[in-house]
Order: structure tokens, then C-alpha cells, then sequence
């Protein structure tokens, strides 16, 4: 059994994803980040960066005590690693897989996140900020669109790579990027999302989506964090 510290966010979607995918017996424990719950002291002791996803595994392959994680790129690596599956055996493969893995978790995934929080949620509109990171969002989906011509996925074969760059690929309106301009990104989004695996894991986010995401509260619980919280 998995359990699952969760809130809807990509990094969240991205767990919920393999555990789909891998038809693994998972058990979603929901962390409403919105409300603070990411700071509960039982929490922390298992995610200690104060984020989701974390999960523990009561079940690790060596027999003994659960094992917890925190950060959503080592949680895919150490469930592809346990079931053998979505990561190749081939040390190149398993290389290439690699490299796109790190290269959301170190640029896709912040550099769109800063997109999100200066175009959606700073109270004051930074038009340099905006501009930097919705041109640096941009490319990045470059990046990507070149890496997948002539692919159906990132790395030739569906991987752990394309759960982690795909969630972050679902907002982009709101990254403000047009998906028509790069034709194999699209083509590639459009095939991820029809995956059944990927269809339940954002099922399972339906149950928490009246939840509040931002207010003036949440804000500042968000985005005023310093080392005294």
C-alpha cells in the first residue's frame, strides 16, 4: 500500500499518474496547502521541505520498516525503481530517462511555476517578470517540441519522463503559450491525455475541486513562507 500526501497541483497529478498507470493499491491522503495543512507536524516528519507529494510505502521491496519520500522526481524514480516499470533496464535508456526527468524537475517545473505565481497570483502585476518567465516557459516548450519529433513519447517509449512534464504542460493557457505552435508537443499532449491511467489519475482529483486554491489568507500562507514559516 501507498499512501499518497496529495493536493491538486501537477506535482501531485504526476503520482497519481504512475500509480494509475502502475495499477498500484495507493490511498490519496489529502494536504490542503491552501489551509496550511503542509505545515502539520505529522506531516513534516515525512516531507520536511513542507510540499506535496510525499508518500510512504509500507510495502518496500526490502522487507522492512515503511519508507517514506518527499519531492515528486524522486518519488517517480523510486516507484519506477520498486515495480520495474515505466523506467527502462537499458543503461542508455535508463539514461536519457533521466535527463528528462531532471530537466522538468530543475527547469520545466519552476520556470512555469514562476509563470503561474507573477501572471496569476502576485497581487502586483510585474510586467518584466511576466515577460521573463512566459518567455522562458516558451522555451522550454521548445525544448521539448524538437526532443519529440518523430517520437510518440520523450524518450521513444512511454517512461516516468512524460508523467513529470506533462502536468505541467495542462496549464498552458494559463502559461500563456499557444500549443499549436509546436506541433509535436501537442501531438504528444493529446496522446498522454487519452492514456486511461492518466484519465483516472485526474478523476481522482475531482473530489477536491470546489476547495478554495487562492484567497488573501491562503496567499500569504502560499507564498510568505520564510524560515520561521
Amino acid at each position: 500500500m501507498i499512501e499518497l500526501y496529495y493536493w491538486t497541483t501537477p506535482n501531485g497529478h504526476k503520482i497519481t499518474i504512475f500509480l494509475e498507470e502502475a495499477e498500484l493499491d495507493y490511498k490519496i491522503i489529502p494536504v490542503n496547502i491552501a489551509k496550511g495543512e503542509q505545515f502539520q507536524p505529522d506531516f513534516l516528519k515525512i516531507s520536511p521541505n513542507n510540499r506535496i507529494p510525499a508518500i510512504i510505502d509500507s510495502n518496500p521491496v526490502d522487507g522492512g520498516q515503511p519508507i517514506s519520500l518527499f519531492e515528486s522526481g524522486a518519488i517517480l524514480l523510486y516507484l519506477a525503481q520498486k515495480t520495474g516499470k515505466f523506467i527502462s533496464a537499458d543503461t542508455r535508456q535508463y539514461a536519457k530517462t533521466l535527463e528528462w526527468l531532471f530537466w522538468q524537475v530543475g527547469g520545466l517545473s519552476p520556470m512555469a511555476g514562476q509563470n503561474h505565481h507573477f501572471g496569476l497570483y502576485a497581487p502586483e502585476k510585474i510586467p518584466y517578470a511576466i515577460d521573463r518567465y512566459v518567455k522562458e516557459t516558451n522555451r522550454l516548450y521548445g525544448v521539448l517540441n524538437k526532443q519529440l519529433a518523430g517520437k510518440d513519447y520523450i524518450v521513444g517509449e512511454y517512461s516516468i519522463a512524460d508523467m513529470a512534464c506533462y502536468p505541467w504542460i495542462v496549464p498552458y493557457l494559463n502559461q500563456q503559450q499557444d500549443i499549436k505552435e509546436f506541433p509535436h508537443l501537442e501531438a504528444w499532449f493529446k496522446r498522454i491525455g487519452e492514456r486511461e491511467g492518466v484519465i483516472r489519475a485526474y478523476q481522482q482529483a475531482e473530489q477536491f475541486k470546489n476547495q478554495p486554491t487562492v484567497t488573501e489568507e491562503s496567499r500569504n500562507i502560499l507564498f510568505g513562507q520564510t524560515a520561521q514559516r
